[in-house]
């Protein structure tokens, strides 16, 4: 059986989220957050399937309905959930003699920092509850998020060192079991390891999908500082010199499109927040971009155009989505095409 993790821009049937709730950390601010899961519900499903699971799903339906949202593409599921960070506890999907295969890797809170008990469960109880139809679903014995990994669909593998080989995660396996385990799942045969990049305020241990993404035809959109003073500054210079040095698979440099670097952004405590125009969802026909009311939005927005010419740009405030120190990609997970019933 052969085997390929396909990349994002590939078609989807749709995308998963997983709506925040009183019982979950966005308590205080579950007013503000809100309409930011709208809009994202509302802009995909006005071109492919929406898949939300919901304590309470009789409570968002209205809420959809109200901004013009394809309700038609729209299922909801009652799943009980710790939180709202789909990237990580959906399910990856691969190919396998192209037809879809479902991964459900463990999830246990980025290295036990929050409970997970609950997303941890939640891709099993959509396979039960008949969301992926006929799809088979293998339950995958490692710790991985989506968010900590990109793939070019063609073998090729984009991770960090800090994630991915961080002892709270799988501390049995160093680099080079990593690498067999994924080339199993994946089929993947090619590593791009970041060994520098950090975002302030993430919880994720450096999640690649905050810091630089696989496009296609051989590009790969960073973070970049430009601000000397700005505490970033030095890790991502040494990131950038680090994707300077990455080659294709037949041996070219990649292009590579430095994203802009947005304002600092604080919490009511002074902490600093980890806002990345990276954070970015490729659905069909479009690509939603998360904005801060930041100077650099406009930029960011025709920066990442850039890379997906063809494509409608759409911008999604996600200013509130940074409290809780995660952004666009990080609460979705695209579903490729033929998981949908």
């Amino acid at each position: 059986m052969t085997r390929r993790l396909p990349a994002e821009w590939e078609e989807q049937d749709g995308v998963l989220l997983a709506w925040p709730h009183e019982q979950s950390d966005w308590r205080p601010w579950l007013a503000r957050v809100e309409p930011a899961f709208i809009e994202i519900a509302k802009q995909v499903s006005l071109r492919e399937r929406v898949i939300i699971v919901a304590p309470d799903e009789g409570a968002v339906q209205p809420k959809l309905e109200a901004v013009g949202a394809r309700m038609d593409n729209i299922r909801l599921f009652r799943i009980d959930t710790n939180d709202t960070w789909a990237r990580d506890f959906g399910p990856l999907t691969v190919l396998a003699d192209e037809k879809p295969l479902l991964l459900d890797f463990g999830f246990n809170g980025w290295g036990l920092k929050f409970a997970a008990n609950l997303d941890n469960l939640i891709t099993r109880e959509l396979h039960v509850a008949g969301a992926f139809g006929t799809t088979p679903l293998e339950t995958a014995g490692l710790v991985l998020e989506g968010g900590s990994i990109e793939s070019d669909g063609n073998g090729t593998i984009l991770t960090t060192a800090a994630c991915l080989l961080n002892p709270n995660r799988n501390p049995h396996l160093g680099r080079t079991e990593i690498e067999q385990a994924l080339g199993r799942l994946f089929n993947a045969d090619r590593f791009l390891w970041l060994e520098n990049g950090h975002l302030a305020g993430d919880d994720t241990d450096s999640h690649v999908d905050t810091l630089a993404r696989l496009c296609p035809d051989d590009t790969i959109l960073h973070v970049a500082c430009d601000d000397p003073g700005d505490e970033h500054f030095p890790e991502f210079a040494a990131m950038g010199e680090e994707l300077r040095r990455f080659r294709t698979g037949d041996g070219r440099p990649y292009r590579l499109l430095p994203l802009p670097w947005p304002s600092a952004r604080y919490d009511d405590d002074g902490q600093r927040l980890p806002a990345t125009y990276a954070n970015y969802l490729v659905i069909n026909g479009a690509v939603l971009v998360p904005t801060y009311r930041d100077r650099n939005d406009a930029a960011a927005l025709a920066t990442v155009g850039r890379a997906f010419p063809g494509r409608e740009i759409v911008g999604i405030d996600c200013l509130p989505l940074i409290l809780q120190h995660g952004s666009l990609h990080c609460v979705t997970m695209q579903l490729p095409k033929g998981v949908l019933p």
